[in-house]
């Protein structure tokens, strides 16, 4: 091998090898789909958002406040994304769909906190996949200022059958728990959950 070859192969090594690395200490660790936070376009994100075909029983309204790592302070200008099926438990299209939204479907939101860390969606509750694996639940990704996005644990419901005491024992509780127990108000299912920023998350710092 000539040296040329050598410094190459040698290049080539250190290239993998800080690759790997960094795949392993990504923040909140790999997470396929979670750049669909980015994919707002030119809004102006707000604390509180509306999703499409919101009309659909039974309606939701999610609020919560989204506090810093230490458990006490809001946290402002953190970027919280959502998505979920339809009643029927499909990823519903109902435009031209691009980027993620081919995947995620439309029945998705981002909403941006303010300076009291709460956000809101308004939105309806999901029905679980047509094959019943899987309980009813709504996707989070979170963006915080200056480090990358990640996902935390989904939106599950309490009084859902398939949220057995098993699955219930697996949940990471990313960013605290994520099962919650709507409560009819004025006409609206209201579910409120408070957000941990880093809390159980892998290589938060």
């Amino acid at each position: 091998m000539t040296r040329f070859h050598w410094f190459g192969f040698l290049l080539l090594l250190g290239f993998l090898s800080c690759c790997g690395q960094d795949r392993t200490k990504l923040l909140g660790g790999p997470c396929e789909g979670c750049e669909a936070i980015y994919e707002y376009g030119d809004r102006e994100l707000s604390p509180v958002d509306t999703l499409p075909l919101f009309g659909l029983e039974p309606r939701l309204r999610i609020s919560g406040t989204v506090f810093k790592a230490d458990g006490k302070t809001p946290a402002r200008d953190v970027i919280l994304y959502i998505y979920h099926t339809d009643r029927q438990g499909i990823y519903r299209r109902i435009g031209e769909e691009k980027g993620w939204g081919r995947r995620h479907g439309s029945i998705r939101g981002w909403v941006r906190t303010g300076p009291d860390g709460r956000y809101t969606f308004y939105t309806f509750r999901p029905g679980a996949y047509p094959d019943g694996r899987e309980p009813e639940h709504i996707h989070l990704t979170i963006k915080e200022p200056g480090k990358r996005e990640y996902y935390v644990d989904d939106y599950q419901f309490h009084d859902d059958i398939l949220l057995t005491e098993e699955r219930r024992e697996r949940l990471r509780n990313r960013a605290g728990s994520g099962i919650v127990m709507p409560t009819k108000k004025d006409g609206i299912y209201v579910v409120e959950r408070d957000l941990f920023l880093g809390k159980n998350i892998p290589n938060y710092k």
